[in-house]
């Protein structure tokens, strides 16, 4: 188990400036832009210093850095940085005097292209609050959103028109068309050294999205430096961003291309093959994915798979849900020994980080805590446990979320933030999730986590993709119910993946049911929605 120090006012600011150190030793050793030529690092500090400690003062540097370098890379051209910089100067100009500005909150409804990015920048660049809206929102959703977060202005695609109508009456709506417009009239806007909040809605898997907000301030680097000690990006990358902006994973991705000069390759939408594809086209380096994005593109034709050239890919950067040992050991047989599997949420940032080797030894893992941060495993009681003792999973780092925009946040044990999920450490302190802190189900006395159950079935040579669930049960107080996606042809049965099951795992950990469907109902950031199954009508006892 990892023990929480207790420590004096001068201990933990030894500790804070050990943090510090950490930090530049880790961004020194990533290479981002620290040591360009004198009169370039120059340039760039000069250039960074007007808008003080944030993503726009990162941005600048790369500009002055090295302003033609293709900074965004869609389907309908490049645009540079130097042009990323005066477009966003020009929307930013227009969106202030629409009102945005330091404290108002600005909405974007928008799928993955270069004026998503254009208007990100501008935003911020007003020292507004950013919004991001989930592109699968239905219409009630968005007005319920619009009104709960304050929304002055909303700038959405023009796809969406349809669904942002009803909020015209609660904020000003911008189409995208005319955020270009405003692009092309040129201006500039005076830096602010303020930077608004960045809302990052949760899931909404079980319920109402909520709001989380995250300030830029010194966790930032804290954050950043966690994450660059695990996973090798450099400066210059190209990297395929397949992974949606307006969640945290796709957003932190992109903000740390833009901060390292590295190129961004985005798509409005995912396609498997499509995306190998680019990678394969434009020698990427680096591919930032969601699990199930990675099981799609391995379900392609063989001929496909052999056909991409992905020699330069040396990391493949995968979070945002459960990735599992089945998944990790498809990836390394396919491309080799580069995905790095990071666990953490909207809400506590990175918590832990997976390498090569870690998942070569130990696939299910999500790896062991990233420097700088404490990860411990609680009991009910808020007591730590045991390694091997499966417990409540608990975060400490710098860079973890202010809390909801609507009021409240995550329970808070021994300095730490609930993730919400359980899991345990093994004697090597490997951090394991088990699964959802509300997904364990009790049937027949034991205790059942569906996530093990769902790995192994993955695993089967004739599914796709498994998930499972508990539903309730006269006789043993819960029963789990699976859910499976079979390949093409596939002969598999509901007794077959029960015998497949009780070959492998423990007779209570059994599903009672198997129910066959041809697709898993998930969100657009990959994760099942598992509200949904529980819904549909499979009662069978």
């Amino acid at each position: 188990m990892h023990l929480a120090p207790t420590v004096d006012g001068a201990g933990e600011r030894t500790m804070s400036m050990t943090r510090r150190l950490q930090t530049a030793s880790t961004l020194a050793r990533a290479n981002l832009g620290l040591f360009e030529r004198p009169d370039r690092m120059a340039l760039a500090m000069v250039s960074a210093a007007p808008w003080g400690q944030s993503a726009i003062a990162a941005l600048a540097s790369s500009v002055a850095r090295d302003p033609g370098r293709a900074a965004v890379v869609d389907d309908d051209g490049t645009l540079s940085y130097r042009d990323l910089w005066k477009r966003s100067d020009a929307v930013a100009r227009e969106l202030v005097g629409l009102g945005a500005g330091r404290g108002v909150p600005v909405g974007l409804l928008a799928r993955d292209h270069r004026a998503f990015v254009e208007v990100l920048v501008a935003v911020s660049k007003t020292g507004a609050d950013l919004v991001l809206l989930n592109t699968g929102f239905a219409g009630p959703q968005v007005a319920e959103v619009v009104e709960s977060e304050g929304i002055s202005i909303l700038i959405h695609d023009h796809e969406f028109a349809p669904a942002v109508e009803p909020c015209r009456a609660l904020c000003t709506l911008v189409d995208m068309s005319t955020a270009g417009a405003m692009a092309r009239r040129g201006g500039t806007v005076l830096p602010t050294r303020h930077q608004g909040r960045t809302v990052i809605l949760t899931s909404g898997t079980t319920g109402r999205p909520k709001g989380a907000a995250r300030s830029v301030g010194s966790g930032a680097l804290e954050g950043v430096a966690a994450l660059l000690s695990r996973i090798p990006l450099r400066a210059r990358d190209v990297q395929v961003v397949a992974a949606p902006l307006f969640h945290a994973w796709g957003l932190s991705h992109l903000l740390l291309g833009l901060g390292r000069c590295a190129t961004t390759i985005v798509a409005p939408r995912f396609d498997a093959a499509a995306t190998l594809e680019r990678v394969s086209r434009e020698r990427a380096r680096v591919l930032v994915v969601v699990p199930v994005m990675l099981r799609r593109m391995l379900a392609l034709e063989p001929e496909q798979l052999v056909a991409a050239d992905t020699s330069a890919l040396r990391v493949i950067a995968a979070s945002g849900s459960a990735l599992g040992s089945q998944l990790a050991n498809a990836v390394a047989d396919r491309w080799g020994p580069v995905l790095y599997n990071t666990y953490g949420s909207t809400e506590v940032a990175v918590a832990s980080v997976a390498s090569p080797s870690d998942l070569r030894r130990h696939p299910a893992t999500v790896g062991r805590p990233a420097p700088g941060v404490r990860v411990e495993i609680l009991d009910d009681e808020g007591e730590p446990v045991p390694n091997g003792t499966v417990g409540r999973i608990f975060v400490g780092n710098a860079a973890r979320f202010d809390g909801y925009t609507g009021g409240g946040g995550k329970e808070v044990q021994r300095g730490l933030l609930c993730s919400g999920d359980v899991g345990h450490f093994d004697e090597d302190q490997y951090l394991y999730v088990d699964g959802r802190d509300d997904d364990m189900i009790v049937s027949g006395g034991e205790n059942v986590f569906p996530a093990e159950v769902e790995d192994l079935i993955s695993g089967h040579p004739d599914v796709i993709e498994a998930t499972a669930l508990g539903v309730e049960d006269k006789e043993w107080g819960h029963r789990l119910r699976a859910f499976v996606v079979k390949t093409e042809d596939a002969s598999i049965d509901e007794d077959a993946i029960k015998r497949y099951d009780k070959d492998h795992l423990a007779r209570y950990k059994v599903p009672r049911e198997v129910i066959f469907l041809d697709e898993l109902p998930r969100n657009p950031t990959g994760k099942v929605l598992k509200r949904e199954l529980r819904e549909m009508d499979f009662d069978q006892g």
